[in-house]
């Protein structure tokens, strides 16, 4: 069993990318992860507008992270690249936060013409902060899905199979490594 932080980066409460992570965490626990979800809208949005390293709510995050195995990242894409609110939490993380974990990025954005903020806006972040073994992630076009609260329905056969597909990837690569420990 691999210890697996799920981070949310949307701003809003009920959004497409909060029931993705919901659809994710539920695949991830039927193969007997153990699931924490951070989402960030949930953090004092003073203490990460004010970079507060030390904040109690902020430590327990980081916290979170540096007992993972694994880190899904699911956010939004505005204007090109991840969320305002993902970027300040990602800023607060030690330099080699992701050093060692195996990380799964999932976006979602209105058209297709934001597919490459995967590779342009996420991996390099994610790089930045020690990851090496980075999952190559999903796409997915606000049209092929449909959400209420947590509930998640493809209207794209093709991009349930991808994000099945790579989350299977994301299991495979956890046994295949020493886990973390807290």
């Amino acid at each position: 069993m691999a210890n697996v932080v799920i981070i949310s980066g949307s701003p809003l409460p009920i959004s497409r990318s909060s029931a993705v992570a919901h659809y994710v965490g539920e695949l991830l626990e039927q193969e007997g992860n153990q699931l924490r979800h951070i989402k960030v809208r949930d953090l004092p949005a003073e203490d990460l507008l004010y970079a507060k390293f030390d904040s109690p709510a902020i430590q327990q995050a980081k916290t979170l992270v540096a007992g993972a195995d694994a880190v899904v990242v699911v956010s939004p894409v505005y204007k090109a690249s991840y969320t305002g609110i993902f970027k300040t939490f990602f800023d607060l993380l030690p330099e080699k936060a992701l050093s060692g974990k195996t990380i799964l990025p999932i976006a979602n954005g209105g058209t297709a013409a934001h597919l490459l903020s995967l590779e342009y806006a996420f991996k390099p972040l994610f790089s930045v902060l020690g990851a090496t073994d980075i999952v190559d992630g999903v796409f997915i076009v606000d049209s092929q899905v449909q959400y209420s609260e947590t509930e998640l329905t493809f209207l794209s056969d093709e991009v349930e199979q991808r994000l099945r597909a790579n989350v299977q990837e994301l299991v495979s690569r956890l046994t295949k490594q020493p886990k973390a420990s807290i």
